[in-house]
């Protein structure tokens, strides 16, 4: 999944410097067998769906040692900008703890160090005011990797709220101004409103047709608790919540005071404009 990488700032290489250019386990001569400390384990962009990079201080390493990071696919030696730490990278695949670590080849844990992944969050900029939204990949991963795809490639720019429901929903993601339509630019995708998140006041849900499986840009924000959306039957499959507004719940809400007209057959269009004029994740 293509998502921005935001910057972060990288270590200070000088907490890298070890006497000896070998792993754990090896003397550095003199006849001292005193077992080397645990080299120093940092990582950058360590952030859901985003290629992370690890960096281990140690230029070289016994036979057999072999490296793993749990909720990181595809984990593999990189290039190196500097000779006193080994790199390596893998992409992100879930939030919460992700532990790097290494092995013996007899599958003896030399070292390990736990590393906390955020939720993903974005800002959505309106004519209103800003809200902050987070997400719950965990939960909900392909509502939040097809939904980051869209606010990556700037598809929600000067998309207006084109539906306004006081104590219902507040939606958004399908029209311009005027109620032009928007077309998707993915494909649909399935229903995933058997996650465990409920459609409660500020929770962030899918939008999609009659049919279950219909959902692509198109999203909601429940104004009140809205139970009777949530999944109870294969007949009553209810709508996907991936996210919650994490701030700015008060912009939500004034989106409901504004008054509604039917314009183009279209029904509870707010008379005026309530645009996004961006969507950028933060983290």
């Amino acid at each position: 999944m293509k998502v921005l990488e935001p910057k972060v700032q990288l270590f200070n290489w000088r907490i890298l410097f070890l006497t000896c250019t070998v792993f754990i386990f090896t003397s550095c001569g003199g006849g001292n067998n005193t077992p080397l400390k645990p080299p120093v384990i940092q990582s950058s962009n360590l952030f859901y769906g985003v290629k992370a990079t690890f960096f281990v201080g140690v230029t070289a390493l016994n036979d057999g040692i072999q490296f793993s990071a749990s909720n990181c696919s595809n984990l593999a030696s990189v290039n190196s900008p500097n000779p006193l730490y080994l790199a390596y990278s893998c992409t992100v695949t879930k939030t919460g703890d992700l532990i790097f670590s290494a092995k013996e080849a007899s599958g003896n844990e030399i070292t390990s160090k736990t590393f906390t992944v955020p939720l993903p969050q974005v800002n959505m900029v309106t004519s209103l005011g800003t809200v902050v939204l987070e997400l719950n990949p965990n939960l909900a991963p392909l509502s939040v990797n097809n939904f980051l795809q869209y606010v990556q490639d700037g598809f929600y720019t000067n998309v207006i709220f084109h539906r306004v429901i006081p104590n219902f929903v507040a939606q958004a993601g399908g029209f311009t101004t005027g109620m032009v339509t928007k077309a998707p630019t993915y494909a649909a995708i399935n229903l995933e409103s058997q996650n465990g998140l409920l459609n409660v006041k500020g929770s962030l849900a899918m939008a999609r047709t009659s049919d279950p499986n219909s959902a692509t840009s198109q999203f909601f924000v429940n104004l009140i608790d809205n139970a009777f959306l949530n999944y109870s039957s294969d007949a009553s499959p209810g709508y996907t919540v991936f996210g919650r507004v994490l701030s700015g719940q008060d912009v939500i809400d004034k989106m409901a005071t504004i008054p509604t007209a039917t314009v183009n057959a279209y029904s509870d269009v707010p008379t005026s404009d309530i645009t996004i004029t961006s969507m950028l994740r933060t983290q």
